[in-house]
């Protein structure tokens, strides 16, 4: 049933965050289709119903005191009220009990822990973080040592194995020491299934780091959060101390920001059940614990996968590249929180770092210039036996412009950039007048063939001057005037 307090959180959710109908309804956890119905009204409806005359009115009272003193079924209670003169039906004595019976809310057993034994673990939810240009869902694990209440969390985009195992050991070594067993909720990353009545089935990679740290791994029962009370009440404290009005700007700020809290706030508070401080009570249970293995224990999860033919594997939807040469092949892929490696065999032919947005392709330059060359290679082949084709001296001159310390790649491709441009038979004839000459270049080449192609002007009339013609020319007198200025100058000096 949608809530006033729930139905402004979707509208949060749609209208600030621009979240899908599909996210909106597994953040909150209702269905898909009340998430649909929902989005769609604006305001949260109220409805005010006018109560209408009912047959049960005038036996309310005694129907109360039925429920409360005697703690009857409706069906008892219908009995005793048609010796009254109830006229009614069933159905509305039913409804009516229902409303007003006493909730009956069942009784727990408080378990007392002794100093070190049990930690338990759980995940939490934070709702979602930007992440390039996505969103991811932001989760928390909560790790809290079941006699000092000492806690540890740590924030993930993804709930899998590897984050799993990667925020476990990083509880552990900032406890310093192991608790004598550790008990989970009925996540699949560390218990497959769990057969009401039977033992529970531990995933593999959750029992070997149970064996490499020394504890002894337990599942609470389906659908019994209350036996891991401590660490849900610690998931509900950090939502209402920690979470609440924080503004979240990317994964490392806000475990930065956790791990400071831990250390001023929530490790130093005075608990509400032990009247104690956990940093203070930690120190009762420390010499309790088991001591921390000094190996860290490798979190990462092996994987088989298959390169696709353009050199490249697909992890949640980003692509990384591998050597080229292992296009197509089947290779073992290593997963962490943080990074990934591909492995041919015991080979290791690619390392990146882990991105958590969508979409992108991460290229390493090293995997794809070998094959870049080759190209290039493939391609200046094809072009160098088209100019060997060009006349038989062609040898030759390749080998002269080899010889003299020149650029033949270079030279090549001009040269055969000039056969787009002028016939084969003009740059043939051009090469044999370069090598006639000893110019083995291909701007002489190109001289050639421009001298060639520009056409020749006809040469006009000679006029030659004769003596006589010279001493008709008149010349006007110069201009002595500022000589005379300069010698006055010169004499007032």
């Amino acid at each position: 049933m949608m809530t006033p307090e729930c139905f402004l959180r979707l509208r949060h959710l749609y209208d600030r965050e621009h979240l899908s109908v599909l996210q909106i309804s597994r953040i909150l956890d209702i269905n898909l289709k009340t998430a649909a119905k929902w989005v769609r009204h604006e305001r949260f409806p109220t409805v005010c119903r006018r109560e209408r005359p009912s047959k049960l009115d005038r036996h309310k009272g005694v129907i109360a005191q039925m429920l409360t003193v005697q703690n009857l079924t409706a069906i008892q209670i219908l009995q005793r009220l048609r010796s009254q003169g109830y006229t009614g039906g069933y159905s509305i004595l039913k409804d009516y009990v229902s409303r007003i019976r006493p909730p009956r809310k069942p009784a727990f057993l408080t378990v007392a822990y002794a100093p070190g034994e049990c930690a338990q673990v759980d995940w939490g939810c934070a709702g979602v973080l930007p992440v390039g240009t996505t969103k991811r869902r932001l989760s928390f694990l909560v790790v809290v040592l079941c006699y000092s209440r000492r806690m540890y969390v740590e924030f993930t985009l993804a709930e899998k194995t590897e984050h799993f195992l990667g925020a476990l050991q990083r509880a552990l070594l900032y406890f310093g020491a192991v608790p004598q067993s550790v008990m989970v909720d009925n996540m699949k990353t560390a218990v497959l299934r769990h057969p009401p009545g039977m033992p529970p089935v531990f995933h593999p990679r959750f029992l070997e780091f149970a064996r490499h740290y020394g504890f002894m791994p337990k599942a609470c029962g389906v659908r019994q959060p209350q036996a891991k009370g401590r660490v849900e009440n610690g998931v509900g404290y950090i939502k209402k101390n920690f979470l609440n009005g924080l503004a979240f700007s990317n994964l490392a700020a806000i475990n930065a920001a956790a791990h400071e809290w831990l250390g001023t706030v929530a490790n130093v508070r005075i608990h509400r059940e032990t009247g104690e401080k956990p940093a203070e009570r930690f120190g009762k249970e420390r010499s309790s614990l088991l001591p921390l293995n000094p190996n860290l224990f490798d979190t990462g999860v092996m994987q088989p996968i298959r390169a696709s033919r353009q050199f490249r594997i697909t992890v949640d939807t980003n692509r990384y590249s591998i050597p080229y040469e292992y296009a197509g092949q089947r290779l073992n892929l290593k997963l962490t929180d943080d990074h990934l490696w591909l492995y041919a065999g015991q080979k290791l032919l690619a390392d990146h770092v882990r991105s958590y947005d969508r979409r992108r392709d991460f290229e390493n330059p090293d995997h794809v210039r070998e094959l870049l060359q080759q190209r290039q290679g493939a391609a200046y082949h094809k072009l160098l036996q088209r100019f060997l084709c060009l006349w038989p001296g062609a040898e030759e001159f390749y080998r002269q412009m080899d010889a003299r310390h020149l650029n033949p790649k270079h030279h090549v491709r001009q040269i055969m950039a000039l056969t787009e441009i002028y016939p084969s038979e003009s740059v043939v004839q051009a090469l044999q007048d370069a090598a006639q000459l000893g110019a083995y270049r291909s701007e002489y080449v190109a001289n050639i063939l421009a001298m060639r192609q520009r056409p020749a002007t006809e040469p006009g009339p000679l006029h030659v001057t004769r003596r006589q013609d010279l001493l008709d020319i008149h010349l006007p007198l110069p201009d002595l005037s500022i000589y005379e200025k300069h010698i006055n100058k010169e004499n007032m000096k």
